[in-house]
């Protein structure tokens, strides 16, 4: 039983860590609070069921359609809905209160459609639903498959952002946006970008979750909630933090589901938020402030 909730731990917080990532450079370098992440996911979760059961697309192949159409969303609502908000934002926490109820505004239009569109059901699909033998306990193959994809896609833009001229901008961006042109970089264009890459990493997650979640229209919010929650854990703008706590927090959700009370599950993820905030505010590899 150990190793199974192990696996299954690992899975679940790979699965956060994924889209916790895009919420962190969303927050971290946009300086943008998207309340309708969680949408976006759901919205990509629906897309790969539409594209297996409809066209018989498989979710893997369904990444390279979910992705890109992700990107470009993410980049046509920065442009048309948060520049402007931005450009009149006379202070940081000016623009956060405005973002917050702009995309408060856009959670509801997005549900609305979802709703509109597939109805309020549980939804799910099978797909790779068969055992597979791993250090002795079976596990289902699309949680694997879901497990390998989020440290693919998650490690990769680690790797970018950690690795090249390109990610070494961004990075700059989240840590002082205020010096950043002073060596040539378009805070803007950064901006707008982190966020298009956020859009891309909430619908790479949607389809991964909907390998093996049942997911219904309005169950974007406790995906938000979940990613913002691993996104203070770990440090805002931090890929690494995001990586870490989501991976603890999917590890802890798991241990007390089996061993304690599943009804404990959410208990259990605020008990630790609350106690990593009062300790580290900054998050747990965050810089704190002096």
């Amino acid at each position: 039983m150990l190793v199974t909730a192990l696996l299954s731990g690992l899975v679940l917080g790979g699965t956060y860590a994924l889209v916790a990532m895009g919420l962190t450079l969303q927050y971290g370098i946009a300086r943008i609070m998207n309340l309708a992440y969680g949408e976006t996911i759901i919205a990509a979760a629906f897309l790969a069921y539409v594209l297996f059961n409809g066209l018989g697309i498989n979710p893997v192949l369904g990444l390279l359609i979910a992705v890109p159409l992700g990107f470009v969303f993410g980049y046509l609502v920065y442009g048309l809905m948060m520049r402007p908000l931005v450009r009149r934002a006379k202070s940081r926490e000016t623009l956060e209160i405005d973002s917050i109820l702009a995309t408060f505004g856009l959670l509801f239009v997005i549900q609305g459609v979802m709703l509109v569109f597939f109805g309020s059901n549980y939804t799910s699909y099978s797909y790779l639903n068969i055992g597979v033998s791993v250090l002795g306990t079976t596990i289902a193959a699309n949680r694997l498959l879901a497990f390998a994809l989020a440290i693919v896609l998650g490690g990769g833009l680690y790797l970018l952002l950690t690795r090249t001229l390109w990610g070494t901008a961004l990075r700059a961006v989240a840590v002082s946006p205020t010096s950043a042109p002073l060596v040539g970089i378009d805070v803007e264009r950064a901006a707008r970008t982190a966020f298009a890459i956020g859009g891309a990493l909430a619908a790479a997650g949607g389809v991964v979750i909907s390998m093996y979640q049942t997911f219904t229209a309005t169950a974007g919010v406790v995906f938000t909630m979940k990613a913002l929650i691993v996104v203070i854990m770990g440090g805002v703008g931090n890929i690494l933090g995001a990586l870490f706590s989501g991976l603890l927090l999917g590890l802890v959700e798991t241990f007390v589901a089996t061993y304690v009370d599943p009804g404990l599950t959410l208990a259990a993820t605020y008990l630790i938020f609350l106690a990593i905030l009062l300790w580290r505010p900054a998050g747990l590899f965050g810089r704190s402030a002096r």
